[in-house]
C-alpha cells in the first residue's frame, strides 16, 4: 500500500473523529435548551424542574400572563393604554380600562420571586416581589385613563 492511500484514510479518520465531536456538541447544547437537562434527556417519570441533576436545575420562569386572553372588562383586542414599570424587585405591565387597572404580566428580577398579587382590575393592583435586599411592592392605579405609580 501506497502512501497517498494511508494519507487518505488517515484524514478521512480524523475528519469523522472532528465532525463527531461537533455533532455531539451540538446535540447536548441543542439538548440542555430545550429540555433543561444535559444531553436533553430527563429521567423517566421526571419533568426537567425534577431532574436527577440538581446542579443543572433550568431558571425559574417569570410567571407570565398571555396578553391576548380576554381583558377583564369582557373585551377583546382594540389598541389599549398599557405601560411598564420597574422597581428593584421586578417589573410589570399595567392596563386601564373601565373596571379600572389590572396587571397583564409581571416579571421578578434575578435573585426576586414572586409574592403577593392582586391583579385587578380595581382601584389599584399591585405585585410584591421578596428578594435578598426583602420586598419591593410595585402599586399601580390609573388616573385620566393612563396606569400610573401609586406611591
Amino acid at each position: 500500500m501506497g502512501r497517498h492511500p494511508l494519507l487518505a484514510v488517515t484524514g478521512w479518520l480524523v475528519a469523522v473523529a472532528v465532525a463527531t465531536v461537533v455533532g455531539l456538541a451540538a446535540i447536548r447544547l441543542i439538548g440542555d435548551s430545550i429540555t433543561g437537562t444535559p444531553g436533553g434527556c430527563a429521567a423517566p417519570g421526571t419533568s426537567p424542574r425534577t431532574s436527577p441533576h440538581p446542579r443543572r436545575r433550568p431558571p425559574r420562569r417569570a410567571r407570565r400572563v398571555p396578553v391576548r386572553q380576554p381583558r377583564p372588562d369582557g373585551r377583546h383586542g382594540g389598541p389599549r393604554a398599557s405601560r411598564q414599570f420597574a422597581v428593584r424587585g421586578g417589573s410589570a405591565v399595567a392596563e386601564c380600562g373601565p373596571a379600572g387597572v389590572w396587571l397583564v404580566t409581571w416579571t421578578p428580577a434575578p435573585g426576586y420571586r414572586e409574592g403577593e398579587v392582586e391583579r385587578g382590575p380595581g382601584h389599584e393592583a399591585k405585585v410584591r416581589f421578596v428578594g435578598p435586599d426583602g420586598r419591593a411592592e410595585l402599586k399601580v392605579r390609573c388616573s385620566g385613563g393612563q396606569p400610573v405609580l401609586d406611591d
